[in-house]
């Protein structure tokens, strides 16, 4: 099957760019393209992408407001949200995390990279660069201020090795590591992960780690 893709980002030589290297692949194709965040949430409608490469700053509505629109769309719940940035470490990527996107890629990424992490993406398998995402977050929450909005009593509704394979997804661990690290098959650690995000209203793996780490039950690693 053919990956529908929609760019998102309000210069038009970026997305010209990013529209070669997307549609360079026999298997993704760009449906559309937006200039602003308002215009992205139209078009993630009316050409049922699966995965929008969002930029975060955009006029009108930032790229913040429009994943955190999409993703809390019933109608959208397969549409995923890939965040293009040019600094991969900051709070804006955080809190594009925090509102519903799967992960995120600095603009210069290779063609290569880039069309691999799509594929991630659409498919929901596996957190997107799950390294470099828990770095992000442990960096975010460790600094002061930090705001957390999930209370570790949420947690009540997962069973032990649900608990113990969503710690292993915060750590970066993908499902075959997973399965490997407790002697299960990579289907059941797939399926205790998934089981994990929807006791606990997790759009994606992205926003587990998100989760693991505001309630506590991942500490981040002293800098």
């Amino acid at each position: 099957m053919t990956i529908r893709v929609l760019l998102a980002d309000d210069q038009a030589l970026v997305r010209a760019g990013f529209r070669v290297l997307v549609d360079s692949a026999p298997d993704l194709e760009v449906v559309g393209e937006a200039h602003t965040g308002h215009e992205a949430v139209r078009l993630a409608r009316d050409t049922k992408a699966d995965v929008v490469l969002m930029d975060i700053r955009m006029p009108e509505m930032d790229g913040l407001a429009a994943t955190q629109v999409i993703t809390s769309d019933p109608n959208l719940a397969a549409v995923r949200v890939l965040v293009l940035t040019t600094f991969e470490i900051d709070e804006y990527v955080f809190a594009a995390l925090r509102a519903g996107a799967s992960g995120f890629l600095g603009k210069g990424v290779e063609a290569g990279e880039l069309q691999d992490a799509i594929r991630v993406v659409a498919r929901g398998d596996a957190l997107l660069s799950p390294g470099a995402t828990k770095s992000l977050i442990a960096r975010f929450l460790s600094a002061p201020g930090a705001r957390v909005e999930h209370s570790p009593e949420i947690l009540a509704v997962l069973t032990d090795r649900e608990r113990e394979v969503m710690t292993l997804v915060a750590s970066g661990l993908t499902n075959d590591e997973i399965a490997d690290h407790l002697g299960i098959s990579r289907m059941t650690a797939k399926t205790h992960a998934n089981r994990a995000m929807l006791k606990l209203g997790a759009h994606d793996r992205a926003q587990l780690v998100v989760i693991a780490y505001e309630t506590g039950l991942v500490r981040p690693q002293p800098r």
